[in-house]
């Protein structure tokens, strides 16, 4: 398409949209389709739900049942490409703009986000706000300051004759400039007003106002409400409507969203205005005018300690009484936190490789600093199990309710800890001083740890997350990689996974119901192999006088499986899947150990490394960081 076209194609499209006429033409269009007025908190919530939603239920949804227990999760598709981690979050805001929408009490309340610095709160504003700005026109009195519902021509006496015909709910009032316009320009006669549709922009101010901090000591309150035009005081009383200059943020924000920055950061007499917007929903006139009817969001955010200070002052409990308060936390899960990166990294301009489990090593050192310590698991079992893992201790899957983790843990976990920035910047470090334009765990965990030794915090804090990055994380990737290489090694690792899983469940089978079991290439009949069966069940630490019990767990479950119409496979019980990889691991670990550490290789284990190495590309590693990654494996992974 050439540029001409597109440009005239899109002033089409915006002619189409656009409307101008008389009060007259305006009621016609409601009257065929009465949904079109709307407040603003109906707006919002329309919005978010016409993108579409999905409800999770835990006896559905396995993952949902072992990440939130037995508690139904809606996510919603506005907030699913941007936002990870924060369902039940963004479940409390999503609530707040539905109980708004149908006229509750949200509907004068100020919706308060609070938490930890880099948790999203500005991002869900930001969310919102571009919402508005892509929604539909609304349509608005031509020349009216605060872009005014046109309804609010119709005089007090004849509304409940109007709401009838037309099918809607007509409130507020007409604010004084469009009072005296009325008056003067048209005569009273409200049916030759011009009705036009307009948009909204955060840029042009028009339905979105915001309001930063404002120094303490030259709070004006014109920011909020507008003000007096002085050079127009000659003319006019002081009361009259053409001395107004109605361009504060009440004004601006009229019929979509006031948004507060760092709002207690402002003195509590500045605030004052947000009683009677959100109570009386209306808003002081500059000078010496009456009130003016006010429909808009008002939103607000600052950081936890700014809402400690002001909610320990009890003077301000008339503004407290009117705010929904919703702590944005960190994500506390770690494949949500990974996504996060991938997103911030793909709107980067890097182009270097960056290595398989890179992310997932800065995700899991956020997460583990903002995990409230638990009596019952270590952290990164906690970590594990916050991410909807299973826990395998001695053959068995450890009963951790994760309901009982959140409730040792309180109300606070994940309103601390290493934030979302600070991983990042770390990985920007790192891809910044990559000589060969790749990346790798090792890179980013030493980025890491600089990054941790230059911060300004308490001692144990930094020690904490030293040992975090220094022990825990290290182990963790070194079990990785082990089974990673293990698996690069073994063609076709799945398929033998496969067979040892099937081989395991017809010798335990037959074990269990007591059974001989059929050779398939020479029809003998044969007892279960026990040494087999043993040889599976000693890799994860089962006893003999415990093997009885898991392999009838074992069947047992898969029956259950069957019954429920699930596909078997090796993965499908979490044990027996840890006990086929170790099996698969210790059956090519001194194989893999002479091969990487050898300095001079035969033809043979030349041809097994290459293949290895071969296999790992194909599985994202470019040749740098491959030859990285075997040489730290060399030296960490199999010590004589």
């Amino acid at each position: 398409m050439e540029f001409i076209d597109l440009i005239h194609k899109d002033r089409e499209k915006h002619k189409k949209l656009s409307f101008e006429g008389t009060f007259l033409d305006y009621l016609e269009l409601v009257k065929k389709n009465p949904s079109m007025v709307k407040l603003a908190h109906k707006r919002m919530h329309d919005i978010i739900i016409e993108k579409g939603f999905e409800v999770l239920k835990p006896e559905e949804n396995d993952r949902i049942r072992k990440l939130h227990g037995n508690q139904t999760i809606t996510r919603y598709a506005f907030f699913r490409p941007d936002f990870y981690g924060i369902d039940k979050t963004l479940m409390k805001l999503v609530d707040y703009f539905h109980s708004a929408a149908m006229m509750g009490e949200e509907a004068r309340q100020v919706l308060y986000l609070v938490g930890p610095v880099g948790s999203g709160k500005s991002s869900i504003m930001e969310s919102l706000k571009k919402a508005l700005e892509g929604s539909e026109p609304i349509y608005a009195l031509k020349g009216c300051p605060m872009r005014e519902e046109p309804l609010h021509l119709i005089p007090k006496h004849l509304r409940r004759e109007f709401e009838e015909i037309l099918g809607v709910k007509i409130e507020g009032d007409l604010c004084p400039i469009c009072r005296y316009r009325l008056k003067e320009e048209y005569q009273a006669q409200y049916e030759r007003f011009p009705v036009i549709s307009t948009d909204f922009s955060i840029r042009s101010k028009k339905g979105i106002g915001v309001v930063p901090p404002v120094d303490p000591n030259n709070q004006d309150t014109s920011v909020l409400i507008g003000s007096v035009d002085i050079s127009k005081m000659d003319l006019y009383p002081e009361d009259d409507p053409r001395v107004f200059s109605l361009n504060g943020a009440f004004n601006v924000g009229n019929r979509g969203v006031v948004e507060f920055i760092e709002v207690f950061k402002n003195d509590v007499e500045y605030l004052h205005a947000i009683i009677t917007a959100t109570q009386e929903k209306s808003i002081p006139t500059p000078g010496k005018g009456s009130m003016i009817y006010f429909d808009g969001i008002i939103l607000a955010h600052s950081n936890e300690a700014e809402w400690n200070k002001f909610k320990s002052d009890h003077t301000n409990e008339a503004i407290l009484d009117r705010i929904v308060k919703i702590e944005v936390p960190y994500c506390l899960e770690l494949n949500e936190e990974i996504k996060i990166y991938e997103k911030i990294l793909k709107k980067s301009s890097f182009k270097s490789h960056i290595a398989p489990h890179t992310i997932d090593i800065g995700a899991m050192f956020a997460i583990l600093t903002r995990l409230t310590p638990s009596n019952k698991v270590d952290p990164l079992a906690k970590m594990k199990i916050y991410n909807g893992e299973e826990i395998v201790e001695k053959g068995m899957t450890k009963k951790i309710d994760v309901t009982e983790l959140r409730e040792e843990a309180g109300l606070r976990e994940g309103l601390s800890g290493i934030s979302t920035r600070f991983v990042i910047k770390a990985i920007d470090t790192a891809l910044t001083n990559s000589e060969h334009e790749c990346i790798n765990p090792l890179s980013v965990m030493e980025s890491l740890i600089r990054a941790v030794k230059e911060t300004d915090i308490a001692e144990a804090e930094k020690k904490r997350q030293l040992a975090f990055l220094q022990d825990t994380i290290r182990k963790e990737y070194n079990r990785v990689l082990e089974k990673e290489i293990t698996k690069a090694f073994i063609h076709s690792y799945s398929e033998q996974a496969e067979t040892l899983f099937n081989n395991y469940l017809d010798h335990a089978e037959a074990f269990i119901n007591k059974t001989k079991m059929k050779d398939k290439s020479t029809g003998e009949q044969l007892e279960p192999d026990l040494k087999f069966l043993r040889s599976i069940e000693e890799q994860i630490g089962i006893s003999e006088s415990a093997s009885n019990g898991f392999r009838a767990d074992v069947t047992s479950y898969m029956f259950y499986l069957m019954r429920k119409g699930s596909k078997i496979h090796y993965a499908s019980y979490e044990p027996l899947k840890e006990a086929i990889e170790k099996k698969l691991t210790a059956s090519v670990r001194e194989l893999s150990r002479v091969i990487t550490k050898a300095n001079v290789r035969d033809k043979e284990q030349d041809d097994k490394f290459d293949a290895m190495v071969q296999e790992m590309k194909a599985n994202g590693y470019c040749d740098h960081c491959c030859n990285v990654i075997l040489k730290y494996a060399a030296n960490n992974l199999w010590k004589d």
